[in-house]
């Protein structure tokens, strides 16, 4: 599956593992400077452009500019670029910092039922997640925490392998905290979604 880095803006991101290879990049507004930073070309560059540098802007291969009065977020229309381009890959990165309203925005866009059709990574704070909308499996170190949030409702018949506590087709409504820190047992493991919007972090 063709794959794309989604660079977002705000506060530069803090890595601590390698990014996994893409064949395009896509920078959201000042995400063009963190890809800079980070050692990498960006092919496109979206956004109302109000926080990228001009050298920014000057290295990015294709610029798509909106206006700053507009509908969507630059994370939208940066997932709807890739998703026109035909990338159903895409990892995510950023960083929790800034702004709250922001960083709780785009983590609800990304569980967003428009994007469904996207395998969707994050990598935000040192943390990776996954947007899980029906069947998930990974590989994680055993010992690794993970956890469990229901996103924009209750995520109904949750299924889980290879986890300290499983679940067993149950339901995880939005805001409990029974989904935080379980326990990886088993390296694979497995999480099946019967209806609902599962957001899973892995801490390794």
């Amino acid at each position: 599956m063709r794959h794309t880095l989604i660079f977002l803006g705000g506060p530069a991101p803090a890595l601590t593992a390698p990014l996994p290879p893409a064949e395009f990049v896509i920078a959201a507004d000042r995400g063009g400077d963190h890809a800079l930073a980070l050692g990498y070309s960006v092919d496109l560059l979206v956004g109302d452009l109000d926080s990228v540098s001009a050298s920014g802007r000057l290295a990015a291969i294709e610029i798509e500019q909106h206006p700053v009065d507009k509908d969507e977020t630059d994370l939208e229309l940066a997932l709807a670029a890739a998703e026109r381009r035909g990338f159903l890959s895409i990892t995510v990165v950023g960083s929790l910092g800034g702004r709250p309203d922001h960083a709780l925005g785009n983590l609800l866009a990304l569980a967003a039922q428009r994007w469904a059709g996207l395998a969707i990574e994050i990598r935000v704070a040192g943390a990776t997640g996954w947007v899980v909308h029906q069947d998930f499996c990974r590989t994680l170190p055993e010992g690794s925490s993970v956890s469990l949030l229901a996103l924009g409702g209750p995520a109904v018949g949750v299924q889980t392998t290879g986890l300290r506590w499983p679940l067993h087709g149950e339901i995880l409504p939005s805001g409990t905290g029974r989904g935080l820190s379980n326990q990886v047992v088993d390296n694979q493991i497995t999480v099946k979604v019967a209806s609902g919007v599962l957001l899973l972090w892995a801490l390794t």
